[in-house]
């Protein structure tokens, strides 16, 4: 009888131990969640609209630190990067202001993605000093007015069709046309200019004057993956990744809205 519970003991052991040895194999055998793919040794090529400057420089180096992707990116206005891509005839990706500035390198784009929106503001110093109320006022003799270069600036584009439709253009004080966004609000911030027709993302240091007829100049930011390209995998993966919460939480928190 001793015997028998010996072995009866014996028996139960090796079931536990096998169940437990089971158990083990099948957490080890679990499948990890899905990570980004890394990119070692894969670069990517990008051209990048210069108002944009402080998100993507963000969103690309998180994804570098994500993927090992080397990311080279150009900033610079809309018209010079059209010129390189057609004269270079190289890139991946061009992120550019809006849709309309994918005209001149149609033939070379293969794909585009909306990314956020694009608001053009009336803004003004800081503080609104000469109580700017909206297009209407910019006529006025003591007000100093900036602008986006209309050829290849996006939002100097969008400010002359603006000042025309207000019945307006020609009678306001330009005092500068400037080659980028950012240095429109500069020009602001240093007392060379009172107004200026912005993207809203680069007017944070400056007072934005509620106008409701600047709201049918909104954009859409769009991602344009080019021909040139030579690395379908690394092109695809960004894109995936502009799509990611981690890329929207950037473009929010400086200022832009998700497009639909």
């Amino acid at each position: 009888m001793k015997k028998f519970k010996v072995l009866l003991l014996f028996a139960a052991m090796m079931f536990a131990l096998t169940g437990c040895q089971g158990i083990s194999n099948a957490v080890a055998e679990e499948p990890s969640e899905e990570t980004v793919p890394v990119l070692e040794g894969h670069d990517l090529m990008i051209y990048c609209g210069a108002g944009m400057t402080n998100p993507f420089e963000e969103i690309t180096q998180l994804y570098k630190d994500k993927t090992g992707c080397e990311m080279n990116v150009t900033y610079a206005n809309a018209g010079q990067i059209q010129s390189q891509i057609n004269t270079a005839q190289e890139g991946d990706l061009f992120i550019a202001a809006s849709a309309d500035e994918l005209v001149p390198v149609q033939d070379v784009v293969t794909r585009s993605e909306n990314l956020v929106l694009h608001i053009p503001v009336l803004a003004v110093q800081k503080g609104n000093p000469l109580n700017i109320t909206g297009l209407s006022d910019l006529v006025r003799d003591d007000i100093r007015m900036v602008l986006g270069d209309g050829e290849s600036v996006p939002v100097g584009k969008i400010a002359n069709k603006a000042l025309a439709d207000a019945q307006i253009a020609g009678q306001v004080n330009v005092v500068a046309t400037l080659t980028t966004a950012p240095a429109l609000a500069t020009a602001l911030e240093s007392d060379e200019a009172d107004a200026t027709i912005i993207w809203k993302e680069n007017a944070k240091s400056l007072s934005i004057v509620e106008s409701p007829e600047m709201d049918k100049y909104i954009k859409t930011v769009v991602a344009a993956s080019l021909e040139y390209s030579q690395d379908d995998e690394a092109v695809e993966n960004f894109l995936e990744f502009l799509d990611s919460d981690d890329a929207k939480n950037i473009w929010t928190k400086n200022g832009y809205e998700i497009a639909e």
